[in-house]
């Protein structure tokens, strides 16, 4: 049987643990009581909440049934088409617009259409997507988002296709 031998033990280990709980001290107390902390910060809260009530005061702003022609492109229609681009089409499209995402989706900024780039078919394309692609049909979106959509892929887009302003009107009025 061995016997106990107090000297087998490993003081150096004792001594590290007994420094690296000392510095833990140390270090809690100097964060505590001697950091300055985050300077300005009713500012920064200020500002956080001055922020969030603008984006609320511009979501508030528009109305989809205040529009009443979404064919006719508006500055407020491409922004609300923005968020709904973020919303609905970032994931395969990428945030730049420029495709190559996990479907390796159309670039949209390049353009090269495939069902055509005119309002009319880029709304016939969000409401019936495009057979034999991963590019779904977006008629669960309204009549109005759609319209968002187009006019916001319209505006990144290198590649726009002429609209004829009477068949679009036609083609808008009749459109669900």
């Amino acid at each position: 049987m061995s016997t106990y031998d107090p000297g087998s033990f490993n003081k150096s280990g004792l001594f590290i643990f007994l420094f690296s709980f000392g510095f833990s001290i140390l270090f809690i107390f100097a964060i505590s009581f001697m950091h300055p902390g985050v300077e300005n910060l009713d500012q920064i809260r200020s500002d956080a909440k001055a922020v969030s009530e603008q984006a609320e005061e511009k979501s508030v702003e528009f109305s989809e049934d205040s529009v009443e022609k979404p064919w006719i492109s508006s500055e407020e229609l491409i922004a609300y088409g923005k968020k709904q681009y973020q919303a609905n089409c970032v994931a395969c499209h990428m945030a730049d617009g420029k495709g190559g995402g996990p479907v390796a989706a159309r670039n949209l900024v390049e353009g090269n259409w495939q069902q055509g780039g005119s309002s009319i078919a880029l709304y016939k394309t969000l409401k019936n997507g495009i057979e034999g692609t991963s590019m779904a049909s977006f008629a669960h979106l309204s009549k109005v988002k759609r319209w968002a959509l187009v006019h916001y892929v319209r505006s990144i887009t290198n590649n726009k296709v002429e609209d004829d302003m009477s068949k679009l009107e036609e083609f808008g009025k009749n459109a669900e």
